[in-house]
């Protein structure tokens, strides 16, 4: 009996080892968010601030584009160097709304992070979720994730 199942656990090890090492299958499925950002951009609904080398340890893995009728939202998902997810958010909603959506109501600013001349607040949104938020008139980009803040902070600073 112990010799019928290590026939069948080589073969499954040896699949599974393939898979991970020839076919890098842990790593995220990235795509390419050019056609969203160029949708967002055309629209002009606010200006849209696309991320400047972030490396090739970052991978986008979602882009949505919405219109609504209190303003338009740019989504794009990523996974971080650490693993973890991080959501870039912008948006022309108002951000009295906007931000109580996104993170959750009555949070409180804990500090700041400044990056590029601007200051961003930072919140933590959750046991395991922190954000970065960047108020302006005509947008407000989050930066929103369970990644190390390091990673958020790096997101935010590649932003124009």
């Amino acid at each position: 009996m112990i010799l019928s199942l290590v026939v069948l656990l080589v073969p499954i090890v040896l699949v599974l080892v393939f898979y991970r090492v020839v076919l890098n299958g842990d790593a995220p499925m990235t795509i390419d968010p050019g056609s969203t950002i160029q949708e967002a951009q055309a629209a002009k609904a606010f200006p849209v601030a696309a991320p400047r080398a972030l490396g090739d340890d970052w991978h986008v893995v979602s882009a949505t584009w919405l219109r609504e009728a209190n303003g338009a939202t740019l989504r794009l998902g990523y996974v971080a160097p650490d693993g973890g997810p991080v959501q870039l958010i912008e948006s022309s909603a108002p951000s009295e709304t906007l931000v109580p959506r996104e993170l959750g109501k009555g949070l409180v600013p804990h500090g700041t992070y400044q990056a590029a001349g601007r200051s961003w607040q930072r919140y933590v949104a959750g046991p395991d979720n922190q954000a970065l938020v960047l108020l302006e008139p005509k947008r407000t980009i989050i930066v929103l994730g369970k990644a190390d803040t390091g990673h958020l902070e790096s997101l935010a600073a590649a932003l124009p």
